[in-house]
């Protein structure tokens, strides 16, 4: 049974990126061969610290840190689909968004013994695909917030299928989204692309 985590960064519920978010996941359901789960995180929902820049590895442990975010660590290593959005603030991702990532930092732990430089440990083996999602002004300045979530990807070896990009109207009303028919579709597009690369993930 194909799994997905959709992780939201918008501090909103009902928001642009929830439901590009979710419609994304109706396509994977529907294109899927198998029935599916989805865990839907709000991020804003959780306490948590920012990275502490500790510097050392918390192996057994995945951070050395058991807040509330501690759990998400298994699901984001153990799914199959990792769906991630956010509204685009100051060029970047929310806050929220970017705690989260920050905290993720420690699944590839430093390498220390007996290597000089910068080389960390890849404790992720797991091929996973993935979606982007980003909601922004009118200006429609994404580039920066895509490559922080790109870049966290690559960092926990999920492959990412597609970007799903909203400009939305200033201060209408919440999940304006919902009435741009294009846009849904083509989250649901990527949905069902998602779906289709499936079978390439080892059972």
């Amino acid at each position: 049974m194909p799994s997905i985590l959709t992780l939201s960064g918008s501090p909103i519920r009902d928001s642009s990126t929830d439901l590009l978010l979710s419609r994304i996941a109706e396509g994977i359901e529907s294109g899927s061969a198998e029935p599916t789960t989805n865990e839907f995180v709000r991020l804003n929902h959780y306490q948590f610290l920012p990275c502490q820049a500790c510097g050392r590895s918390p192996e057994p442990d995945f951070c050395i840190f058991h807040d509330e975010i501690y759990p998400l660590y298994d699901l984001l290593i153990s799914v199959d689909i990792v769906l991630l959005g956010s509204p685009v603030y100051f060029d970047s991702v929310s806050a929220q968004a970017k705690a989260f990532i920050d905290r993720c930092n420690c699944l590839r732990p430093p390498d220390f013994e007996g290597i000089s430089g910068h080389h960390f440990k890849r404790i992720i083996t797991k091929k996973r695909l993935g979606g982007i999602v980003l909601v922004g002004g009118e200006r429609g300045e994404f580039e920066g917030a895509r490559k922080v979530i790109a870049g966290f990807f690559k960092w926990v070896e999920i492959e990412n299928c597609g970007n799903i990009l909203y400009e939305h109207k200033f201060m209408k009303e919440i999940g304006q989204v919902k009435d741009d028919r294009s846009k849904m579709d083509e989250a649901f597009q990527l949905g069902l692309k998602i779906a289709s690369r499936l079978p390439e993930i080892p059972g």
